[in-house]
C-alpha cells in the first residue's frame, strides 16, 4: 500500500534534517576541539545534557559552558547508565526510560589502551559511552547513532595527541634530567640516561644556547639534530622559555662515521635560516666540563645581540680552576665544608648534596633557580636562608659572599690529582685575600679585566666597579655614579661588549670581575 503524500513529505523532511545533522557534525569534526564541539552541539540539538563517560563511571568529557557539568546531577545520572550498560555488555540502550531522567547511550569503541590484554582481562573496561541524558527531541535514537561515528573519531584523535604530548612531556623532563646531572658534575648517572633516550653524549662537545621565540623551539631543534646527523644532544632550557640549549659534538669526538657540522657552521646556519635567533657557542669542552660550557655558550650570546651576524663564539679565558692549587683547595674545603659535614634533622630535608645544588643554581639563576630545580620559591629561600646559617655568609644579598661561595664550588668540584693537598698546605690557615695574593691570581685576574681596559671606554672600568660595590644592584650604581638608570645600564651593556661577557642576565660574570678586583687592589 503506497504511503499517503503527507507521509511521504514527512520522511523526505526527516531526511532532509538527518542530511543536515551529518553535514553539522562533518563541519565540527575539522575545529579544534572537536569532542567538545559535538557535545556543545549535541545538547543544544537534543534540549538534554551530552556528555562522554568511561564504563568506570567516570565523565571524560562535557560541553563547555555548562557550569560543572561533571559533578551535575544530570552528568551523575548518565555515569550510573553507563556503568550499568557496561554490566550488560550491550552496545547501546535507553535506561529510565519510563522515568523522568531518560538517558540515552551508545559505545563509540574501547579507548586508547583497552583490549584483550588488559589487567582484569576484560578489553571493554576502556570502553567509551556517549550519553544524553533528559532529551526532548524524539529522533534522539537516530541523532545519537550519526553522532556517535564521527565523535567516535574525534575523540580517538585527541586522546593519541594528549598521549603523543605525554610521551613528549616525559622526553623533555628526561633531557632536562640529564642536562641537570651534568651541570651537578654527575656524569655517569647523565650518561646511563642518555644512553638509554639516545643519542649517547658526545665526549667532546661545543655548547651551544639560542635565544629564539619559544614557538619556534622545536623547528629550531629539528633543523639543529638533521645538520648534526642525529649525534646532538638537545634540551629545551628548563629556566627560560626563549632558550634552547645543545651540545654539538665536535671534530674530534670519537664517534659513528657520520661527522657533524664543522666548528662555526651550525651556529651561522641557524641564524641564518631564523633571523629571530640569536646564538652563542663555547669553545671545546670535555663532558665533565658542561658547566663552564654552557657558562661560556651565555657569555657569548650576549655578544651575539648585538653582533651584525646574530651570533658569536666564545674567545675569552675564564678558566678559574688555575687557582685550584692545594691552597685554594684547602680554602674551598673550608668555606663548604659546614654543609659537606651537615647531616638533616629529618629525612625530608635536603642533604649536603641538594644544598650544594642549590647554591650552585641560585649562584647561576638568582630566583629562576625555581624552575632550574623545580621546587617552590618559598622552599628556595628557605634553603638559600639555610646555606647562610651553614656557611657564616650572606649568599642571599652580598656579591662579596656570593663570589667566594662560587669561587669554592668552583674549586670543590675542578679536577684534581691525588696527593695535591699536602699535609703542609692542610695545616696551613686559608683565606681568601691569601688565594688571591698568589702570582696565578694576580696572572688570571689581569686577564679577566684586560678586555675592558683595551676597549677605553668611557668611565667603563669605574662603571664596573662601582657596580660591583653596589652589590650588583642597577639602581645603587646609577645613585653612587650620579648619572640615571638608563644611563647606568647603558654602560654596563657597552662593557658586556668589551668584555663579550654577560654582566645584566645570568649567568653573570659579575663573581670573576669581582675576584680580579679583588685579587688586583682595584675593588
Amino acid at each position: 500500500m503506497a504511503a499517503s503524500p503527507s507521509a511521504a513529505r514527512a520522511d523526505r523532511a526527516d531526511r532532509a534534517d538527518r542530511a543536515d545533522d551529518v553535514l553539522v557534525l562533518a563541519r565540527l569534526s575539522a575545529k579544534r576541539g572537536a569532542v567538545r564541539a559535538i557535545l556543545e552541539w549535541l545538547t543544544r540539538r537534543t534540549g538534554g545534557l551530552a556528555v562522554l563517560v568511561r564504563a568506570d563511571g567516570s565523565v571524560r568529557a562535557a560541553p563547555g559552558g555548562t557550569p560543572d557539568p561533571a559533578g551535575s546531577p544530570l552528568a551523575a545520572r548518565a555515569a550510573r547508565g553507563a556503568v550499568e550498560l557496561h554490566r550488560r555488555g550491550a552496545p547501546s540502550a535507553v535506561l529510565g526510560g519510563d522515568g523522568a531522567h531518560p538517558v540515552h547511550l551508545v559505545v563509540l569503541g574501547p579507548g586508547p589502551g583497552a583490549g584483550p590484554d588488559r589487567a582484569a582481562g576484560d578489553g571493554a573496561a576502556g570502553a567509551v559511552y556517549l550519553a544524553v541524558v533528559r532529551p526532548d527531541d524524539p529522533r534522539c535514537g537516530v541523532l545519537l547513532a550519526d553522532a556517535s561515528r564521527t565523535l567516535a573519531l574525534c575523540w580517538r584523535l585527541e586522546e593519541a595527541e594528549r598521549a603523543r604530548r605525554r610521551v613528549e612531556s616525559a622526553e623533555v623532563h628526561s633531557r632536562e634530567a640529564v642536562l641537570h646531572l651534568l651541570m651537578v658534575g654527575s656524569v655517569s648517572a647523565a650518561q646511563r640516561i642518555a644512553g638509554a633516550l639516545r643519542p649517547a653524549l658526545p665526549a667532546v662537545a661545543q655548547v651551544y644556547v639560542i635565544e629564539c621565540p619559544s614557538v619556534r623551539r622545536r623547528e629550531i631543534a629539528v633543523r639543529i639534530d638533521r645538520t648534526a646527523r642525529g649525534r646532538a644532544w638537545i634540551v629545551p632550557c628548563p629556566v627560560r622559555p626563549n632558550h634552547l640549549i645543545a651540545l654539538v659534538p665536535s671534530e674530534g669526538d670519537p664517534g659513528p662515521r657520520d661527522r657533524g657540522p664543522g666548528p662555526g657552521r651550525l651556529d651561522r646556519m641557524i641564524a641564518r635560516d631564523v633571523p629571530e635567533c640569536r646564538v652563542g657557542v663555547s669553545a671545546e669542552v670535555a663532558l665533565r666540563d658542561t658547566p663552564v660550557g654552557y657558562e661560556q655558550a651565555f657569555h657569548a650570546l650576549a655578544v651575539a645581540r648585538d653582533a651584525p651576524e646574530r651570533c658569536a663564539g666564545f674567545g675569552g679565558h675564564t678558566d678559574v680552576t688555575v687557582l685550584a692549587g692545594p691552597e685554594g683547595r684547602t680554602w674551598a674545603g673550608e668555606v663548604l665544608g659546614p654543609c659537606l659535614r651537615y647531616a638533616p634533622t629529618r629525612k625530608a630535608d635536603p642533604g649536603p648534596r641538594e644544598l650544594l645544588d642549590t647554591l650552585g643554581s641560585w649562584l647561576s639563576f638568582g630566583g629562576a633557580a625555581t624552575r632550574h630545580l623545580k621546587i617552590h620559591r618559598n622552599t628556595l629561600a628557605a634553603r638559600v636562608r639555610h646555606l647562610d646559617a651553614l656557611l657564616g655568609l650572606d649568599v642571599g644579598r652580598c656579591l662579596a659572599s656570593q663570589s667566594a661561595a662560587w669561587l669554592a664550588l668552583r674549586l670543590h668540584t675542578a679536577p684534581w690529582t691525588a696527593g695535591a693537598v699536602n699535609a703542609a698546605t692542610a695545616d696551613r690557615a686559608a683565606t681568601l685575600d691569601a688565594l688571591l695574593a698568589t702570582p696565578a691570581a694576580e696572572i688570571w685576574a689581569q686577564a679577566q679585566l684586560r678586555p675592558l681596559e683595551q676597549a677605553r671606554l668611557t668611565a667603563g672600568p669605574e662603571t664596573v666597579r662601582a657596580w660591583l660595590r653596589a652589590d650588583a644592584r642597577l639602581p645603587a650604581t646609577a645613585s653612587a655614579l650620579g648619572i640615571s638608570l638608563p644611563g647606568a645600564r647603558k654602560r654596563l651593556a657597552r662593557a658586556e661588549d668589551a668584555l663579550g661577557r654577560s654582566l645584566l642576565r645570568a649567568p653573570s660574570a659579575k663573581y670573576e670581575l669581582w675576584l680580579a678586583m679583588r685579587a688586583l687592589g682595584t675593588l
